[in-house]
């Protein structure tokens, strides 16, 4: 009996020590967990931190608002949109905001004005832009599937375009995806991570009809021209975000963490089934998620990433 007792004792330390260790091992700090902190909305999407106002801007798509949250006022609407999903602040810290239902990408000057930046390439209407990141020299790359497309598409192809926010030109970088969605940088700018939500029917081409989701993480050289595939996630996302060690912050049915390399190495459970995330707070630690009618917080080990060249 006594040899039982001990062996009992010896396999409650040993989970005990495994589960300590697989606390350690986390990226969500020590004791956080996930909260809803807004809700009552039809899809929530597209969330950017705004530092200088200590708040979280988003879309509620169907509702063609942007809204805004922030500890101490709570859960209002920023303002009206023409169906906004992606939203990112450019390197001055203005809003960059995807229109569905324009089919276009705005920016929200500092004086609340609103400017097209872009609606058009060779003369031809966007589908329904997506998501957007922000590079060093003031490029936005931006994916361009028809997820919210309104009317006749007129670009033969869902693609991911690269607007030159000095000359105002537009061009077509990747041409090879389904349906693409999430886009950013990595940390350093040396790589940049795509999310495909795979095969659709609403492709003009066949042969997309079938691919899978994925995320493709491809090289970037020190001039920003786009190099070839590094490696391939074979799982899909909506939108992404990163953290300063390089990490990738997914969102398929949860959240997924994957490392520099590729490798899963966490998943974040959340209530309802999240559409996009991004860092802020404070200390710039704070997850924030965009989940269906609602959004979450959850407290990170590590900061978020910030774009390389970012005046706020």
């Amino acid at each position: 009996m006594k040899k039982l007792s001990c062996l009992l004792g010896l396999l409650l330390v040993a989970i005990t020590a495994a589960r300590a260790d697989d606390n350690s091992k986390s990226l969500i700090a020590p004791g956080a967990k996930v909260e809803k902190i807004a809700s009552g909305m039809k899809f929530t999407e597209g969330p950017a931190w705004i530092p200088a106002e200590k708040k979280l801007v988003f879309s509620d798509i169907p509702n063609s608002k942007l809204m805004q949250w922030s500890e101490a006022k709570g859960l209002s609407v920023f303002r009206d949109s023409e169906q906004s999903n992606g939203n990112i602040l450019d390197l001055e810290g203005r809003l960059i905001t995807c229109q569905h239902a324009a089919r276009n990408l705005v920016r929200t000057e500092a004086d609340g004005r609103i400017t097209v930046i872009a609606d058009k390439y060779d003369g031809k209407r966007f589908n329904s832009p997506n998501d957007v990141a922000v590079k060093s020299d003031g490029s936005l790359w931006f994916t361009d599937p028809p997820w919210g497309l309104t009317g006749a598409a007129e670009i033969p192809g869902h693609w991911v375009f690269k607007l030159d926010t000095k000359t105002g030109k537009v061009e077509p970088v990747i041409k090879d995806l389904a349906m693409p969605n999430g886009i950013n940088f990595s940390p350093d700018e040396s790589r940049l991570y795509v999310a495909d939500t795979g095969g659709h029917m609403k492709h003009p081409d066949p042969a997309f009809h079938k691919l899978p989701g994925t995320v493709s993480c491809y090289e970037v050289s020190k001039d920003g021209t786009l190099g070839k595939r590094l490696f391939q996630i074979s799982q899909g996302s909506d939108g992404m975000t990163l953290d300063v060690k390089g990490n990738l912050y997914t969102t398929h049915g949860a959240v997924h963490v994957y490392d520099a390399d590729g490798k899963h190495i966490e998943k974040i459970e959340v209530p309802e089934g999240p559409a996009n995330c991004t860092f802020g707070g404070d200390d710039y630690q704070t997850l924030f998620i965009t989940a269906k009618t609602s959004l979450y917080s959850v407290k990170m080990k590590n900061k978020g990433a910030k774009p390389v060249g970012a005046k706020w």
